[in-house]
Parts: structure tokens; C-alpha cells; sequence
């Protein structure tokens, strides 16, 4: 039987040339997504074998979709595509729940290998990124737990990304007084009280990428 696989990547081009790939190679792709709330109820609805994320998605982005997805589908495995092999994001990607983490360089040649593997319950790392450092970089602990709420994760990144507080509250379907009590509470929990702070914060901890 055919492995069940919900594609990400907001950049149709690249999407369909995975999903080109992944369907030569005997997958079945149940859906596609171009942002990470898409991508979430694609999971919860078709609830697939395997979830393959792009990183750098808008509006969610891949790291914060995985720990949604876990909710949603926690048989649903994961696979992240990024052109980062920073051990912080690795680690946070790890924190969320994600089996399989793979380089774009590398994508091509090692997807098939990634989705076959954590579908058996394994943890892909590609070849382009240090166990070692991840290893070193779990045992140090160094990050200490979130200090945000997903949902405040949510607000920050669209923050990052220019949207207004209105625009806020029409995307996560909120009231813009509460949208803007979690900018509020966002700020003091991270002692930052300008946009630019938090823009810089959020490309600091992967929310988004510069």
C-alpha cells in the first residue's frame, strides 16, 4: 500500500516538482498546502501517513504546523524541508515532534529515503547536518522552554511577516482586541516593545526566515 503524504511549500513550482517526484516514485500525495494553517487541516482531514513541511512557510510556519499536526493526526509523521542546518533550529524542530529533517540541497536525492523512514518510526537527519551537534546541543540544554504560547508563536510570526493587528485577527479569527492583548502580553513576556525587536527575535528562534 502506497505511503499517504500531504505536501507543504508555498512556492508552487518547487511543490509540484516534489510532488512530481514523489508520485514516480510510488507515494500517493493526498493534498497540498501553500501556508501552515492549509497545511494543518489537509493533516486532520486526510490524515496521511506523512506530513512533508516546508520550513519557511507564511502565515504558520513548518516547526509550529508540526506541533499542530501532532494534535490534529498524532500517527502523522513528519518531515521538514529547509535550506538551514543551524543546530538551534534543528533542536527546536525536534522539540515539536519532527521525525525527519532534510536539507533542500539534499532534498532530491534523499526525500524518498526520509519519508520511507520515518514512516517505519525511525528520525531522518540529512547528511548535511551534524548528529554530534545536535547530540552536544540536547544534552547542554541551553534553550529553556518557550516562553510563548503556540498561539502567541502564531501572532508573533505574522507580526514578523508586516501583517497589522487586524490583519491578525482575520487570519487566526480572533477579535482585534484580543490580537492585540496577545502582541501586548508578547512583548512583555519577551521585554521587547518594538516591531523590530520582535522581527529580530523571531528570525533568532526559526519563526521566520530572514
Amino acid at each position: 500500500m502506497a505511503i499517504r503524504i500531504v505536501l507543504a511549500e508555498d512556492q508552487l513550482i518547487v511543490r509540484q516538482g516534489f510532488k512530481a517526484l514523489l508520485e514516480r516514485d510510488g507515494f500517493q500525495v493526498v493534498g497540498e498546502a501553500g501556508d501552515g494553517h492549509e497545511a494543518v487541516r489537509l493533516v486532520g482531514e486526510h490524515r496521511p501517513d506523512v506530513a512533508v513541511l516546508d520550513v519557511a512557510m507564511p502565515l504558520l510556519n513548518g516547526i509550529d504546523a508540526a506541533k499542530q499536526i501532532m494534535k490534529v493526526s498524532p500517527d502523522t509523521r513528519t518531515v521538514l524541508l529547509t535550506m538551514f542546518s543551524d543546530s538551534n533550529l534543528v533542536l527546536e524542530a525536534l522539540r515539536a515532534g519532527v521525525t525527519g529533517y532534510l536539507l533542500k540541497t539534499r532534498a532530491v536525492a534523499d526525500l524518498e529515503q526520509a519519508i520511507r523512514e520515518v514512516n517505519r518510526g525511525a528520525v531522518y537527519l540529512s547528511s548535511g547536518i551534524s548528529r554530534e551537534s545536535v547530540e552536544a546541543y540536547l544534552e547542554d540544554r541551553r534553550l529553556g522552554p518557550d516562553p510563548l504560547s503556540p498561539r502567541e508563536r502564531e501572532v508573533i510570526q505574522l507580526v514578523a511577516e508586516g501583517k497589522t493587528t487586524k490583519e491578525v485577527a482575520t487570519v487566526l479569527g480572533i477579535s482585534v482586541k484580543t490580537a492585540e492583548s496577545h502582541r501586548g502580553r508578547i512583548m512583555e513576556k519577551l521585554d521587547i516593545h518594538e516591531t523590530a525587536g520582535l522581527v529580530r527575535y523571531a528570525i533568532r528562534k526559526g519563526i521566520i526566515q530572514a
